[in-house]
């Protein structure tokens, strides 16, 4: 188990060093010197403020030079400064991560708590009028746009409660949490929901064609412990996959619905960061998130060992 733990570490360094030289490329082979870009962005005229630019961002350094500069910086915690606020990038972005790890943490509660059991008992209940009724709804919920949605839901609250659920300040007591923030993590949640539930449901109807499952029911086991024990085990290996996969877009993906709800999250501040053309704030944004989804597949990978021992077998 501890080689298997150490190979995806060491897959995992890997993978983000071939991240950071991705972002860091990308951000100088686009069209147009970052130096005026900012200079003709800004307004300025001054030759000597635009040769200032290139030397605070290290642009009269060789590429190497310029790259081994920056990795030395964010593992030192210096992430250079923000063009906009002249404040360090590492202040602007830290007050942003818990914001957005709560609303992503609570929308992926509410998407596993409610796709999970949907989607066993969809299966369970194959072709019944309850299976039909849960299937529609999770293909609308697929196809419903979150950005849509979630102003759907700003209208009904609106005009039935007369209050606006968006997000001002640190919330004050856990009823006005639940208003800023579980709302929001509600409506970009029915969408992971509904593709956790689709997932889980042909994963359990799968396993419970198999020889292992019959044999159980012969042996007289309980319903309960055919579906929970020998089936949705079995049957758990893609829905961790997708459950992983959500939780990486959910962090980068929040976009709209952060602006839509108004908060200062992660992923709307990157996308000011980009309008503003706030170089370092921009670079540096980009790879935190790639950190996260690299960190949430380790987890994931780590998480298989525990549900199914011949993973940790082959290891």
């Amino acid at each position: 188990m501890l080689d298997y733990i150490l190979r995806r570490l060491a897959l995992m360094v890997l993978t983000l060093f071939g991240v950071s030289v991705a972002i860091f490329l990308l951000l100088r082979i686009v069209p147009g010197n970052i130096a005026d870009i900012l200079f003709d962005s800004a307004g300025m005229i001054d030759p000597a403020e635009k040769q200032q630019i290139t030397k605070d961002l290290g642009l009269d350094l060789p590429l190497v030079e310029q790259y081994a500069r920056w990795i030395g910086g964010l593992a030192h915690g210096d992430l250079g400064y923000s063009y906009v606020s002249e404040k360090p990038v590492l202040d602007e972005i830290l007050p942003r991560i818990p914001i957005t790890a709560r609303l992503a943490g609570l929308a992926l509660l509410f998407a596993v708590c409610t796709g999970v059991p949907f989607g066993v008992i969809s299966a369970v209940r194959q072709n019944s009028w309850l299976d039909y009724i849960l299937r529609v709804f999770s293909l609308l919920f697929l196809s419903m746009p979150s950005f849509w949605l979630g102003l759907l839901v700003l209208m009904a609250f609106v005009n039935w409660f007369g209050i606006l659920p968006i997000y001002d300040k640190a919330p004050p007591t856990w009823g006005a949490f639940a208003l800023m923030l579980g709302v929001p993590a509600a409506t970009v949640g029915l969408r992971s929901s509904a593709l956790i539930m689709r997932l889980t449901r042909s994963s359990m109807l799968e396993v419970l064609r198999q020889d292992y499952v019959r044999t159980a029911r012969s042996k007289g086991l309980s319903e309960g412990a055919v579906t929970f024990v020998h089936a949705l085990r079995n049957a758990v290996l893609p829905v961790i996959t997708t459950i992983g996969i959500e939780t990486a877009f959910l962090f980068g993906g929040l976009i709209v619905t952060e602006t839509v709800f108004n908060i200062p999250g992660v992923a709307r501040f990157l996308v000011e960061a980009i309008r503003w053309r706030d170089y370092p704030m921009v670079q540096n944004l980009v790879m935190f998130i790639a950190v996260i989804v690299v960190m949430v597949n380790l987890i994931v990978d780590i998480a298989y060992m525990f549900v199914d021992p011949r993973i940790r077998l082959r290891a």
